[in-house]
């Protein structure tokens, strides 16, 4: 069985720390590597720290890209999780080390869910309790 989706980790370093450390430009290269992976941007959020840091988070129809900087270390992390045939995580990757200007950048690749069973069956919903007690599994809060 094929992977349900790809799940990239990015570790960049010698980043100039006025770049990592710009909300703005990092929430950009997050737009930017949704478009280089072929995904859809759903939603965004992104976090300023004090004295110095952003988290820059992406939420894909395909899944997500996150980024997290540290301007003190020239570092920034970051994951891109893809889902589907179309998407193109490795593209990404690249462009997310461009625009936060990577001296120097490592991916590695995980593949998620290559263990799952190949067809997953329909839900059926449950039927609703005949007994006014708790259902199996739950607490009898009181």
């Amino acid at each position: 069985m094929s992977a349900i989706g790809t799940h990239l980790i990015l570790e960049m370093y010698d980043c100039p720390a006025e770049v990592i450390d710009d909300l703005e430009r990092v929430r950009e290269a997050v737009r930017e590597a949704a478009r280089a992976a072929r995904s859809t941007l759903l939603h965004e959020a992104a976090h300023s720290f004090q004295p110095q840091g952003v988290t820059a988070l992406g939420l894909l129809a395909e899944s997500h890209i996150s980024v997290h900087t540290w301007p003190e270390l020239g570092y920034a992390a970051a994951d891109v999780f893809t889902c589907g045939e179309q998407a193109r995580p490795r593209e990404a990757c690249e462009c997310l080390a461009r625009r936060l200007e990577a001296g120097r950048y490592e991916i590695q690749e995980l593949e998620r869910g290559a263990k799952a069973p190949p067809e997953r069956p329909a839900r059926v919903p449950e039927p609703a309790p005949a007994a006014t007690g708790p259902r199996p599994g739950q607490c009898d809060v009181g």
